[in-house]
């Protein structure tokens, strides 16, 4: 088994460019300011291959069944923190510094961003609430329960429990089920997904944790049309495909329509990992958004998503978009195999009855097939795949 663990940021295909409104050019800072890689790609941690049911596969050649998942590439930079001695920890990789010891106290999202504005530690006055790519950025999937490394983090509560849910800065344009028309995403450390929560409530039945972080923005895409179906993002050296072929598999499937693809000529096609997927999404659009301008799947419209056909799409909705299989696994819960594995909703994320309870840009996980257990909401184990290569 060959394990590419490297990539270049070179492309000589590229031609059209267009970049994302959000895109900042790398931050040329010294002093007590931090160098921001503008969207360094970090790896997920998770190292082990697993089947269908969540057994622990020793290896697997190309070409075998389950070949392609997450432990196959190893893509990334390796998660790298330092200990900064002064209750802050430093992203060797991204350059942002995080707050080690979080709050223990239960903020609704607007006291969470006056909380981190107000921040005074060890010696910085420019904490901030972070983003969810840069708070995803943090989340490692190598054993999960907590999906978080607490030799370096601290959890708010000190306990290991589904409540250690930390707000982003991501205010949901959308509506959902507990929000309504106020609802904000934020990172489940313990369950590892991001979700939608209500933005108002607070206090210790609905309101939610923070971790302040400092230093520029990370996360910010820069798409380029190669003009032959694939988009470059030059800020992570990574190359997508412009459209998903509308079709929808289970995991395993998907995995070996991956690795069988050769669209635009290259063979090196792969299922992404959850971090790279993750990277993509655009949380200014949703099918629920408020503002007609914003309405669709979030993601930059540059790409384009299969908008579920009506026979199939939840009651109640006429337009809607799927969710899309990542390579990485993942265990329902703590101590049990890993028979399910994360996808992306750039849709509505549903609960059972059809309704968007998550959050479109959600990150959930579900059986890997129609025989796998039953999930906690509305089973999805026929997705859509959006291929992804590395710019070599």
């Amino acid at each position: 088994m060959t394990f590419v663990t490297s990539c270049s940021d070179d492309d000589d295909d590229i031609t059209d460019e267009v970049t994302d409104d959000d895109s900042t050019d790398d931050d040329a800072t010294s002093g007590d300011e931090l160098i921001i890689s503008d969207f360094l790609q970090i790896a997920t941690g998770q190292i082990t291959l697993y089947d269908n049911d969540g057994a622990v596969v020793s290896s697997i050649s190309e070409g075998e069944d389950f070949y392609g998942q997450d432990a196959t590439y190893l893509k990334g930079e390796t998660m790298s923190y330092t200990d900064n001695g002064d209750g802050t920890v430093t992203d060797n990789n991204t350059g942002l510094m995080w707050q080690q010891v979080p709050s223990s106290e239960d903020y609704s999202w607007d006291d969470a961003v006056t909380y981190c504005d107000g921040l005074e530690l060890s010696g910085y006055d420019d904490w901030r609430m972070p983003t969810l790519k840069e708070l995803f950025s943090i989340s490692d999937f190598s054993s999960g329960w907590p999906y978080l490394d607490t030799g370096y983090f601290n959890l708010a509560s000190g306990e290991v429990t589904k409540d250690e849910q930390f707000w982003a800065n991501n205010y949901y344009v959308g509506v959902t089920v507990e929000g309504g028309s106020n609802a904000a995403f934020g990172v489940n450390h313990v369950t590892g997904h991001i979700k939608a929560y209500s933005a108002n409530a607070s206090g210790p039945v609905g309101g939610k944790y923070v971790r302040a972080v400092r230093g520029g923005d990370y996360g910010t895409n820069d798409y380029v049309n190669n003009g032959d179906g694939t988009i470059s993002d030059t800020n992570t050296g990574l190359m997508w495909a412009q459209d998903d072929e509308g079709v929808t598999l289970d995991w395993e499937d998907a995995l070996d329509y991956a690795e069988g693809s050769d669209l635009a000529g290259y063979t090196d096609w792969r299922l992404p990992n959850v971090k790279e997927l993750q990277g993509i999404v655009d949380y200014s659009y949703s099918p629920t958004a408020t503002d007609s301008e914003n309405v669709g799947p979030a993601i930059d419209p540059l790409f384009s998503c299969t908008q579920l056909s009506s026979d199939v799409q939840e009651a109640g909705y006429d337009d809607d978009y799927g969710y899309y299989w990542t390579g990485t696994s993942a265990p329902f819960t703590s101590g049990e195999p890993y028979y399910y594995a994360w996808y992306v909703a750039f849709g509505r994320a549903v609960n059972g009855e059809g309704e968007d309870f998550h959050g479109a840009g959600a990150v959930r996980f579900d059986t890997k097939d129609e025989d796998g257990p039953a999930g906690e909401d509305a089973e999805r184990y026929y997705n859509y795949v959006r291929l992804v290569r590395n710019i070599n």
